[in-house]
């Protein structure tokens, strides 16, 4: 009998103890997986901690709200193939086991791309750069290799990240550079070679806008034509208060509708800070420095951008669920606002609040404004 008591207030305690350090909302919010079940995936880029189950917290909010992750950084080519004949595999092991854990969709961002590429892909010993035949056979070894590794459990790819410009013509890369402009057929080729049943995407930010949108287009068909495999294009939603308008990606939704495939918002954030330059988009070589006039909310969002930021997380979840028969996915990049990297760029240790929940995983105003959006209200 005494056993029995031990045990049962053991238990209590432990209850006790778990609701103390479990944010309120986890257990009696709706989970957004749930919400838009009808209408396309809801995703968000996850790091090693989390895949990791550090934070048992985390864990919970991922798997509540989330059916389908893709990895921050660990299957970029520095992370995961840093040096010629060395492969990183244990956090993506991580990453597939904690998404099979929860049964999610596993997308695997990303295969080819001019920023985190180490150098010694496209040079030789004495650091000069390779021939076509060598860098294709490098580029061919690693898609087979990791693509391959994951055949069957990855089930999308970003095959080519980020390959136009914003005038919607190649951007001028190493990769352009060696192999030319074929680089991009080859990688698909590859991707699709190491498991033909992986969905493969090309993925690029300001793709909305007119011009890189029409390269897109321009692209894509010419790979089709060729026969190779091109299941979605990845618009990346690294936006801000104002831009872009709904008429804009309209009008770029209406655009891509020619090409028959998915569409994607695959790197969603909108930053409620001023902007640090006249550029906008992704472009990580882009830094400023620190400054007060940057950096106006360092203590906490006031209630008045609160508002605006729900209300423009309404506004355009408005529009993903108006146009829920085009997009597969939504994928925000980042959890909760103090993973995101929009505190380290452009200007390095800033405070944002991006995303829907806030730095102790709670749900902000901007997610109920996107729940209702799913109600019709």
């Amino acid at each position: 009998m005494k056993f029995r008591k031990l045990v049962a207030n053991t238990f209590v305690c432990l209850s006790l103890l778990l609701a103390a350090a479990t944010p309120a909302g986890f257990a009696t919010e709706p989970g957004l997986k749930d919400v838009f079940k009808n209408d396309f995936r809801i995703g968000a880029a996850v790091n090693y901690n989390q895949v990791a189950e550090k934070d048992p917290n985390e864990v919970a909010l991922i798997a509540k709200q989330f059916n389908t992750i893709t990895p921050e950084n660990m299957l970029k080519w520095e992370h995961v193939h840093p040096e010629p004949d060395k492969y990183n595999f244990e956090p993506v092991d991580k990453l597939v086991a904690f998404g099979q854990k929860y049964n999610m969709f596993i997308v695997g961002h990303v295969l080819v791309w001019h920023h985190q590429t180490p150098d010694w892909v496209f040079q030789d010993a004495n650091g000069n750069d390779i021939d076509r035949e060598t860098l294709l056979a490098r580029m061919k070894e690693h898609i087979s290799t990791v693509v391959g590794r994951y055949k069957g459990r990855i089930s999308g790819w970003d095959v080519v990240n980020e390959a136009l410009g914003t005038d919607g013509r190649l951007r001028n890369s190493k990769w352009l550079e060696i192999i030319g402009e074929d680089y991009i057929q080859k990688a698909f080729e590859y991707a699709h070679e190491a498991d033909p049943d992986a969905e493969l995407y090309y993925n690029d930010y300001n793709n909305w806008r007119h011009r890189q949108c029409q390269g897109v287009i321009r692209l894509v068909k010419d790979l089709k034509a060729k026969g190779i495999r091109v299941d979605g294009i990845g618009i990346q939603g690294h936006w801000d208060l104002e831009v872009p308008t709904t008429d804009a990606l309209e009008a770029a939704v209406k655009a891509y509708s020619v090409l028959d495939v998915k569409l994607m918002i695959t790197e969603f954030d909108l930053t409620v800070l001023p902007l640090a330059t006249s550029q906008s988009g992704a472009d990580i070589s882009l830094r400023v420095e620190q400054s007060e006039a940057l950096n106006p909310y360092p203590d906490g969002l006031p209630d008045e951008m609160q508002k605006k930021l729900a209300d423009r997380y309404a506004d355009l979840f408005s529009f993903f669920h108006k146009h829920h028969d085009q997009f597969s996915r939504i994928t925000f990049w980042g959890v909760h606002d103090g993973q995101s990297w929009l505190n380290y760029w452009p200007v390095i240790g800033r405070t944002d609040y991006p995303l829907l929940f806030d730095r102790h995983y709670k749900p902000k105003p901007a997610f109920y404004a996107v729940i209702k959006t799913a109600e019709g209200k």
